[in-house]
């Protein structure tokens, strides 16, 4: 951590608590670090799941940019555990599907990673000020890194009409982000 710089970890800490205890309102919400075997095992568990799921949408036509299946587990991982498991997916998740399954591809890593880490940040974010499961923390967190992962992958790729797609072809995926993170939220809120 020393050769972080110190702006780094200042801005880090103001999304993250330094307790492993649930802030209790209605669900139990962690804040795990790194330095956790429970940690690694979540973020692991949540990374299977984002390579299953994008293999599942895949069978559909188109399904992928539908759907928008590589961030459905980030999105719950971070919610749930908190930035650091959320990072380690969302960094995860679409480097070992590239390398397995050459999906994303190699030129739609870069945008994708840069909405993953995003949406950890977002969504632990989100789950940290709302103190509970919030469909409307939910919903802010996606909209929160559509919108700055739009103009990330703007900037990348160049395409203003390729960085917004996700807000036309992939808006049944951010409803499925929304809706089916919250159910599954709600669903581990004893955990």
């Amino acid at each position: 951590m020393e050769r972080v710089p110190k702006i780094i970890i200042t801005f880090i800490g103001k999304f993250t608590i330094n307790t492993d205890k649930p802030m209790e309102k209605t669900a139990k919400i962690y804040t795990l670090n790194l330095a956790e075997g429970r940690a690694w095992l979540a973020a692991a568990i949540f990374t299977a799941g984002n390579i299953a799921l994008p293999q599942l949408a895949h069978l559909i036509p188109q399904g992928g940019l539908i759907l928008l299946p590589i961030y459905f587990f980030t999105l719950v991982a971070a919610y749930k555990y908190g930035l650091w498991v959320g990072l380690a997916t969302a960094v995860a998740s679409p480097l070992i599907n590239h390398l397995l399954f050459a999906m994303p591809a190699a030129p739609m890593l870069a945008p994708i990673l840069a909405k993953s880490v995003t949406l950890a940040f977002a969504a632990s974010y989100a789950a940290r000020r709302a103190g509970s499961v919030s469909l409307v923390a939910i919903a802010l967190a996606v909209l929160a890194y559509q919108i700055v992962g739009t103009g990330a992958e703007w900037a990348i790729t160049g395409s203003f009409a390729k960085a917004s797609q996700d807000f036309v072809l992939g808006f049944p995926g951010m409803l499925l982000q929304v809706f089916g993170g919250w159910l599954l939220l709600k669903a581990l809120q004893r955990v």
